[in-house]
């Protein structure tokens, strides 16, 4: 009897772990020819996509089959600069001081499953105070739903800089932090800053190359890394298979970053031609956060939304860079798609391919940019960012094409992620 019981347990599981999912797409869009197929069939296996086939095949009986023949079905989208541990609200700045990294981290759960929800699968988050390194932990461990995460861990500035974490502190409480907080100011601590995010868990590195808006810090664009210094970072962080992005929208703190070795350039805000001919030469891409931008543009004009010192940085930088993509697209700079997610509410990434559509992008470009241009940038260019053989098994719908209606891409309707359904 009991072998009779293992002989029938042992079925059941193979049934179970055998089960493929078929979803029928009436409109799949192939990121890397850039064109739509239709009628297709895209079988799932475990996390991988095992085969994609023309027509509306079926399974066994076994097989769980998903109607999406009135559907869109792209790849699971990539927002390459991201902030999951914070959201913009009025009482952000107080936060800092009141929230304990407990309440970061539940917060961050949250934030976390709506960008899932809203069809971005797998995010880089550029800075936080090191709890974006554990929520990543807890998503890949399955305790909570989320996209995948490349983390920077806590980003690296320079003292006084806009990373500092100690800006806007009182004389008593600023000390001296040092790498190990992310404060560099020689090539040592380059080294040092780097190693730490090693050993604390993040994947890529992030500098803040010039000044910022939201940090409480008079300058926006002021240069605050020297060449050296970025160069030590860029060769060190190569040692550990990272790449570098560096915030930037200050023109000479770009030209510092590109000539450093730096893969990405966030925001790019007074980037000037020089500097995009120079984007292009070292191959370096331009990270736009048009929403950022827009986003920063408004709640300035609401009274007391920030600190003082921080709204005509807001005035003067927000309104810029829709119009600096727009040049730099137009150049031929590479492209990456990221949103600055958490400086607006987290799940609304997507408007950010209506803004680059408006600003002049083919609309196939942008989802391309978000699909297999980050795919690249990350390294993991034969698994994600196509739905095809042996990618995982990241795949969104929406109800209209988006190269017809952009706006579409702002009402994900159907989210999978590592062959598993989150939203349907």
């Amino acid at each position: 009897m009991k072998f009779f019981y293992t002989l029938i347990f042992a079925l059941i599981s193979t049934t179970i772990l055998s089960q493929n999912t078929y979803l029928h797409c009436g409109k799949l869009i192939d990121t890397k020819t850039g064109t739509i197929l239709t009628e297709k069939t895209v079988v799932v296996s475990g996390n991988k996509i095992i085969k994609v086939e023309s027509g509306y095949l079926d399974g066994n009986p076994d097989d769980i089959t998903i109607n999406l023949k009135n559907k869109t079905v792209m790849p699971g989208l990539i927002d390459m600069h991201v902030h999951l541990e914070q959201e913009t609200n009025p009482n952000a700045y107080l936060e800092k001081y009141t929230a304990s990294e407990a309440d970061v981290a539940y917060n961050s759960v949250g934030f976390a499953e709506a960008t899932l929800l809203a069809g971005f699968t797998t995010v880089r988050d550029l800075g936080g105070s090191g709890v974006n390194i554990s929520l990543k932990k807890a998503i890949n461990k399955g305790r909570i739903d989320g996209p995948r995460i490349f983390t920077a861990g806590k980003s690296l500035a320079t003292t006084g800089g806009h990373a500092d974490p100690t800006n806007g502190n009182k004389r008593s409480e600023i000390g001296d932090p040092g790498p190990k907080d992310g404060v560099v100011n020689s090539i040592e601590d380059a080294k040092k800053a780097v190693r730490q995010r090693y050993k604390n868990g993040a994947d890529l590195i992030k500098i803040t190359a010039t000044g910022g808006v939201l940090s409480v810090a008079k300058s926006s664009s002021n240069p605050q890394f020297t060449v050296e210094e970025i160069k030590e970072i860029t060769k060190t962080a190569k040692d550990y298979g990272f790449h570098v992005a560096a915030h930037a929208h200050g023109d000479e703190g770009m030209q510092r970053a590109i000539l450093g070795g730096v893969k990405t350039i966030e925001h790019g805000t007074l980037m000037s031609t020089k500097t995009m001919d120079l984007m292009k030469k070292y191959k370096a891409y331009l990270v736009p956060t048009i929403t950022a931008g827009k986003e920063v543009t408004e709640k300035a004009a609401i009274d007391g939304y920030y600190p003082a010192i921080i709204v005509p940085k807001a005035l003067e930088i927000g309104p810029q860079i829709q119009n600096t993509f727009s040049k730099a697209f137009k150049r031929g700079v590479r492209i990456a798609f990221g949103t600055d997610a958490g400086v607006f509410k987290h799940g609304q990434n997507a408007k950010e391919f209506a803004y680059m559509v408006e600003a002049g992008m083919p609309a196939m470009t942008t989802i391309q940019c978000a699909t297999i241009v980050n795919a690249k940038i990350l390294n993991m260019r034969t698994q994600l960012g196509q739905i095809a053989p042996d990618f995982f098994a990241d795949i969104v719908a929406v109800n209209e094409d988006p190269t017809k209606d952009i706006s579409t891409m702002e009402n994900v309707v159907f989210v999978m992620k590592d062959g598993k359904v989150f939203k349907q």
